[in-house]
């Protein structure tokens, strides 16, 4: 399972990991981000060890949202250290996943 991330978890678990660090940015209502969540929990599973997969409801963080400009959902930051490498809006696949991640 992806652990949620908080205003007061996510910096040290983003950028703080010496992994690489993929967060979704998504909300409960939202049918894409539904239809992510599997791929991303596959992906999760693959990538353990390698690297680290978290979420952030952007209802229940509007201030992590407002941070990082999420205008769309879902939105993935990928984070590797300590740096924003790239953000994707949109579902992707699992292979377009983990070849960003390396994994």
């Amino acid at each position: 399972m992806i652990s949620a991330l908080t205003t007061e978890t996510f910096d040290s678990a983003v950028f703080e990991s010496s992994k690489p660090v993929l967060v979704d940015f998504y909300a409960t209502w939202c049918g894409p981000c539904r239809m992510l969540a599997p791929v991303l929990e596959e992906l999760a599973e693959a990538a353990k060890g390698k690297a680290s997969i978290y979420k952030v409801d952007v209802d229940a963080q509007p201030a992590l949202a407002e941070r990082f400009r999420i205008l769309s959902i879902p939105t993935l930051v990928l984070v590797k250290d300590g740096k924003i490498q790239t953000r994707i809006e949109g579902g992707r696949s699992l292979e377009d996943l983990k070849e960003l991640l390396g994994v």
